[in-house]
């Protein structure tokens, strides 16, 4: 079972709940999601200790800012709490989280820049396209890993972008 973590909180966050409840249907996996409000000093210790009495094998936070700006108190507990967790941004896993796999920000931060030389230059903003992100960035740190006892199969490192020893 995995336990999905979120504030329930705007349209992106239900977003990301379907496509979870997607995968997870099409995998076999059991999702426990816990929602809380957002400010509540208590949210995550609360959603940390579900997660153990529900004895879940794994936890996703959704991607949010709020998320990110406490990704340490997450991190934090993901590894007091002993369960491996995955993330949509390295920040987490340079903040020793485990795994996290998302858009890499610095190819999205290139792209804007040159929509804002382009718009700089004359083009109208209406006529430049809407576009995805193309790039996706896999971190995974073995040194958390190892504390909790995971075992990285050998394509997902040969295929992280990067890996923290």
């Amino acid at each position: 079972m995995v336990l999905v973590v979120g504030t329930g909180r705007g349209r992106g966050t239900q977003v990301q709940i379907k496509e979870i409840k997607r995968a997870a249907q099409s995998l076999d996996v059991k999702l426990l999601f816990l929602k809380f409000k957002r400010g509540d000093p208590k949210g995550y210790e609360n959603a940390f200790e579900a997660a153990v009495r529900e004895k879940v094998d794994a936890i996703i936070p959704t991607n949010s800012s709020y998320h990110f700006r406490k990704r340490k108190e997450i991190v934090k507990l993901a590894a007091k709490s002993r369960l491996p967790a995955i993330y949509q941004s390295k920040g987490f896993v340079e903040d020793e989280g485990l795994i996290s796999y998302g858009v890499s920000y610095p190819h999205l931060y290139r792209h804007a820049a040159e929509y804002v030389g382009k718009i700089l230059k004359g083009v109208k903003p209406t006529d430049l396209p809407v576009q995805q992100p193309t790039k996706f960035e896999l971190i995974i740190n073995l040194k958390t890993a190892k504390q909790l006892g995971v075992t990285i199969p050998p394509e997902m490192l040969f295929r992280a972008d990067k890996v923290i020893k």
